[in-house]
């Protein structure tokens, strides 16, 4: 079998009885990380790594059918009203660069990828491409931002890979030494956030114990945003001191607005799922670190 194979438009009948839907495969490859497809179907179209959904697109609008989770990368606005520069460590099929690069032109947004043929399906089939204000590096996430000299003031990280057990977050990428890289390279009111996979109760809840436990020891601040319409909850660690609260939260998400710092029409209703409480088992979870980093075992347990 051809290792990159461009598949036009490979009809597949999926549902039942009358009720026929209409799916089309339109590029399909291998690539060193990923059994990558890209997927057409209801006016939506999707980017899939080894059968699982990493981006959702509308074809009638680039800027809309993306997962809400997306939406919540906006929030580093909340703690730092004059965003410069961001780096993304993670494309898939670049939903926040898109927003970024349409809501804010005057951002600079520096992307990381490892796999240089999600860039290619990024650039072919997301409407994803570099400008003076987003640049995109084929590298490792780590090795980059500790390579880095530049200071950003927010830095997003969106990294999965696949194993045995579906999708997991790279071990490299979680650790209280890679949190230190990560800060370092912050501004002083500068904002890391992380998408994870997993509820604050029930599945996965270990793993965001845990997360959440190895960003506490690095940030003197971290939050959660929980996505309503999936599993994804996207951390906020910040390195400001200051304690923020529902009410502040949303009283400078409402200043970005007036003000049109932030047009994401979505934003004001984003910032009320600001979270302040830490998950139910963070006091037994482990810190995690290079020598010490059990992301498959956190994956196999449930919380409570």
């Amino acid at each position: 079998m051809n290792q990159s194979r461009l598949t036009l438009c490979l009809v597949l009948l999926l549902g039942n009885g009358a009720g026929m839907l209409r799916a089309a495969v339109v590029f399909e490859t291998y690539s060193a990380y990923h059994h990558i497809q890209v997927v057409d179907k209801g006016g939506l179209r999707t980017l899939s790594f080894n059968g699982s959904t990493e981006t959702q697109m509308s074809l009638a609008n680039a800027l809309t059918g993306h997962f809400e989770y997306t939406e919540y990368f906006h929030t580093p606005w909340i703690w730092n009203r004059d965003l410069k520069q961001v780096l993304m460590i993670g494309l898939g099929g670049g939903s926040t660069q898109r927003a970024y690069q349409h809501y804010y032109p005057t951002v600079a947004v520096a992307t990381v990828e490892i796999d240089p043929l999600v860039v290619r399906v990024a650039r072919d089939y997301f409407s994803i491409g570099e400008s003076p204000t987003h640049k995109i590096h084929v590298a490792d996430g780590r090795v980059f931002l500790r390579r880095s000299t530049n200071y950003y003031d927010a830095i997003l990280m969106d990294a999965y890979a696949e194993n045995r057990y579906g999708s997991f977050l790279p071990q490299h990428l979680v650790t209280w030494e890679f949190f230190q890289i990560a800060s370092a390279r912050l501004t002083t009111n500068g904002v890391l956030a992380y998408n994870v996979i997993g509820q604050i109760h029930g599945q996965r809840a270990n793993l965001l114990g845990a997360m959440h436990r190895t960003l506490k020891a690095v940030f003197p601040e971290v939050y959660l945003f929980p996505a309503s319409d999936s599993q994804n909850v996207v951390f906020v660690a910040t390195k400001s001191k200051l304690k923020y609260t529902p009410t502040l939260v949303q009283q400078r998400a409402a200043w970005l607005v007036q003000h049109k710092r932030v047009t994401l029409p979505t934003f004001t209703r984003r910032a009320g799922a600001f979270r302040t409480d830490v998950p139910a088992n963070w006091s037994t979870s482990p810190i995690l670190t290079d020598d010490y980093a059990p992301i498959e075992g956190l994956l196999k347990q449930s919380g409570d």
